[in-house]
């Protein structure tokens, strides 16, 4: 019965001539039942209310060939062809501006007047961001592009840039000197083209992606405009040749052993915090992890100490751990504090004949990054694809830490792309990018942009 009703809906029985209906229900319902029942569920079901609509749903993305035959798409499109060297300079300028970790100013304030000459609306947030509107005629729905604005590197760490031949060397030149040329880039080729979206994008240039920025650019610009934000497309890196629309679930802790500290001959004996962090780390790089749900774990930075002779007061620890599976990355926390509390039970077993005050520590969170993933019927992934096939190009989902995280965590339509061209040693000093191949990137991250924003129709003149 119910099988039957599912194919009565597809025939709105309202639409039925009157003469129809007899010859319909008893030609159906004496197929299955008597005549007598059959008339009368016929009646039943004639009678029921019919089936509410169905919820309204979020436009499909325009395809990418469609919005090429678009004359100011055309032009946008052309102008990042015949701009390219203009735009390997810019990139270049950008990257040799220092950005260390909570240190973007410097580098934040040459964004803002870039997008400024774009056209755009800008203004900088309390968090440091630099955000550059471009109104659509709906106001009410947002599109983000975004590009981070640090790098790993310390202060006083030389960024100037060298070239040799197309390839450009220097630290950060790839990641995200790259996103931002693009995102400067982008902006300009829709400044140049008079190109109007539907959706007002926000072109974003972020602080807080790296190290222990626990991505707080991106938190402060979801927080601001969480309700009105329909997707955000991040530009991290280079490449056209993958797409991030997983996000790598991490937590960044800090370990701080503490002890009375003394004279490395005259209180040898004593309890050391180093030799403790030791013990615990020993411990902890041994502990077993699942290849699948991938799971790993580093140790980037051990501290302590004032002198070669002297048994330290404090000693501290940075680690990194990263899963597929939030259970168990839970698991690997717990394992780790249970290395520590064994590693500073085996120093104190190791000094039987002290008695003064002994170890403590305490681990302090640097950061934790949510997990999520872009739904199956995402319009960005779909834009995505749309402009990947219209441009020959191929790519693959990853998993990865981006700051896609943090929309994706809370249901928003995300992913980040390389901006084209290819780079090498990122996160080093030898990092390097290759400009060939940036062409079909700013052309991917247009069309995918214009995918979900929207295109307003041009006016006939």
């Amino acid at each position: 019965m119910l099988f039957f009703r599912r194919n009565l809906t597809m025939h709105p029985l309202r639409n039925f001539s009157p003469s129809f209906l007899p010859a319909f229900c008893a030609s159906a319902f004496n197929s299955f039942f008597p005549p007598t029942h059959g008339a009368l569920l016929c009646a039943i079901l004639f009678l029921m209310p019919a089936r509410s609509a169905p919820l309204p749903r979020t436009p499909a993305p325009a395809p990418a060939a469609a919005l090429a035959k678009i004359p100011a798409v055309q032009s946008a499109l052309r102008w990042l062809s015949e701009n390219l060297s203009a735009i390997n300079d810019e990139h270049v300028h950008l990257s040799a501006i220092p950005a260390p970790p909570f240190q973007e100013s410097q580098r934040a304030d040459a964004l803002k007047s870039a997008l400024s000459a774009a056209g755009l609306l800008v203004h900088m947030d309390a968090a440091g961001n630099v955000i550059g509107e471009l109104p659509g005629s709906d106001q009410n729905e947002l599109v983000v592009l975004s590009a981070h604005l640090d790098t790993v590197f310390p202060p006083g760490t030389s960024v100037s840039v060298r070239r040799e031949g197309q390839r450009m060397f220097g630290p950060g030149i790839s990641d995200n000197g790259a996103g931002l040329a693009a995102l400067v880039a982008i902006a300009r080729s829709f400044h140049a083209a008079g190109l109007r979206p539907r959706a007002t994008i926000l072109f974003v240039a972020n602080v807080g992606e790296e190290g222990e920025g626990n991505l707080r650019g991106m938190r402060a610009l979801v927080d601001t405009y969480g309700e009105k934000l329909k997707a955000v497309l991040v530009l991290d890196g280079a490449g056209t040749e993958h797409v991030t629309s997983q996000a790598l679930a991490s937590r960044r802790n800090e370990i701080i052993v503490t002890g009375p500290g003394g004279h490395s001959w005259s209180d040898f004996g004593m309890p050391n915090p180093i030799n403790a962090l030791v013990r615990a780390s020993v411990r902890f790089i041994s502990t077993r992890v699942p290849s699948s749900p991938r799971t790993t774990f580093n140790i980037g930075e051990i501290h302590g100490g004032t002198s070669v002779n002297s048994i330290p007061h404090e000693a501290r620890m940075k680690v990194d751990l990263r899963s597929e599976s939030e259970d168990e990355l839970i698991r690997l926390e717990i394992a780790l504090r249970e290395c520590l509390a064994a590693g500073l039970r085996d120093e104190s077993l190791a000094t039987p004949r002290y008695s003064g005050p002994k170890l403590e520590w305490r681990m302090v969170s640097l950061g934790s990054r949510p997990g999520g993933e872009a739904r199956p019927d995402s319009p960005l992934l779909a834009a995505l694809r749309s402009a990947d096939e219209f441009l020959g190009n191929t790519s693959r989902i990853e998993r990865s830490s981006t700051d896609a995280n943090i929309p994706l965590s809370k249901g928003i339509d995300a992913i980040s792309i390389g901006a084209g061209g290819a780079g090498g040693g990122a996160h080093s000093l030898g990092e390097w990018y290759d400009p060939q191949g940036r062409e079909t990137g700013l052309k991917r991250t247009l069309l995918t942009l214009l995918g979900v924003s929207g295109v307003v129709p041009e006016k006939i003149k």
